[in-house]
């Protein structure tokens, strides 16, 4: 049983580990972007693009 106890516990820890790991290769590309002064805008503006596209659908289908 006590083995039982100690893989429940390791669960979260590896999907907080995972998680982050993917937080982390999605943002170094765009992080490599920033330092080229040409694509800054770009990298900008395609990120202001994203989050005004999910702030829409999430309010469209909030019925807001």
């Amino acid at each position: 049983m006590e083995d039982f106890w100690k893989n429940i516990i390791r669960y979260p820890r590896f999907f907080l580990s995972s998680l982050t790991g993917l937080i982390l290769v999605i943002i170094t590309p765009l992080r490599n972007l920033l330092k080229i002064p040409k694509l800054r805008i770009f990298a900008i503006s395609l990120i202001l693009i994203i989050i005004l596209s999910i702030f829409i659908i999430i309010q469209k289908m909030t019925c807001l």
